[in-house]
């Protein structure tokens, strides 16, 4: 399975991939930072058969610590996207097509509001999160709806004279975008439209068609990130009223506990509730920590990356 993360620019996506994969993508505070798509293993935690079967065990294919699993599933840090990508701006389709593989997507977006559209640091607060999440769905619709667009009057000219089943014939021919007979007919049904008819559909409803197939193949958990920053309680709790499956997260506060507990400074694993220092760190580490344990653990209980992978 290989979940791919996605974004605009400069929302902190490959810190969160780094924070995940332990990996080493660029990490900087401006646009295009990822220039080609990184791929990394990120672990799934859940309890371990071990514990209650009071037995030592030694996982051929994960990896068992204090008694949790670690599966692995493969991560892709894609460029970040800007509005109209699907038109070719900004690094455009080269990133949309790193998707097509992806069968369920974390979209990072900044819950500090600091960043406009095309992610340009803009100043705390200036801007809602929310809008990014519509321009992305927007996005990938739009790519999505433009690569129909090409086939459709031949897709439905083999419906209407040969008798080709409309779910059979167009899950095969988009099987590269990850589509199945499942979701193809689900998308149908949600739309409320007549599959034997797809030639009479209205561009609306191929729109409305396209929505549904993309929420059903390409299913997206919302990364609320940059929580440490304080004005973002308040954007996380406008994005949870308006979304289903948001997290708050902080892959930076993710990334440092991971790098302090591989260097032995801090004991701490990938989803833990709270953490402990366990050797001697610098000044700055100390902050950082100081900064983690307030803005972080004490608000939010946790940096939210795990719980967005698991």
């Amino acid at each position: 399975m290989e979940i791919g993360v996605v974004g605009k620019p400069n929302v902190g996506k490959s810190t969160f991939f780094n924070a995940c994969t332990l990996a080493n993508a660029e990490i900087a505070s401006y646009p295009f930072t990822t220039i080609d798509a990184n791929k990394g293993v990120a672990f799934v935690r859940v309890p371990c058969p071990c514990v209650e079967l009071g037995v030592k065990c030694n996982p051929k294919n994960s990896k068992c610590i204090n008694g949790n699993r670690f599966i692995p599933v493969e991560m892709i840090d894609v460029a970040g996207l800007v509005p109209e990508a699907h038109k070719g701006r900004g690094l455009g389709n080269k990133f949309l097509d790193e998707l097509r593989r992806a069968k369920a997507l974390i979209h990072i977006v900044d819950a500090s509001g600091s960043t406009d559209a095309e992610g340009n640091v803009i100043g705390i607060g200036k801007r809602s999160p929310l809008e990014d999440v519509e321009f992305l769905e927007k996005e990938i619709e739009e790519w999505f709806f433009g690569i129909f667009k090409r086939s459709w009057e031949k897709i439905t000219r083999k419906v209407q004279y040969e008798g080709r089943d409309f779910v059979k014939y167009f899950a095969e021919l988009y099987v590269g975008l990850g589509f199945t007979e499942a979701c193809v007919s689900e998308a149908i049904r949600k739309s409320s439209l007549d599959a034997k008819l797809a030639y009479k559909w209205k561009e609306e409803e191929i729109r409305k068609f396209t929505k549904n197939l993309r929420e059903l193949s390409k299913p997206m958990i919302i990364a609320a990130n940059k929580i440490d920053i304080a004005i973002a309680k308040k954007f996380v709790e406008e994005l949870k009223s308006a979304r289903d499956n948001v997290v708050a997260t902080s892959a930076m506060a993710e990334y440092l506990l991971r790098k302090l507990a591989e260097e032995g400074k801090v004991e701490y694993l990938p989803g833990d509730k709270d953490f402990k220092v366990i050797g001697n760190l610098d000044k700055k580490e100390e902050k950082a920590i100081e900064i983690i344990r307030k803005n972080v653990f004490a608000r939010f209980g946790s940096t939210g990356v795990q719980e967005c992978i698991n």
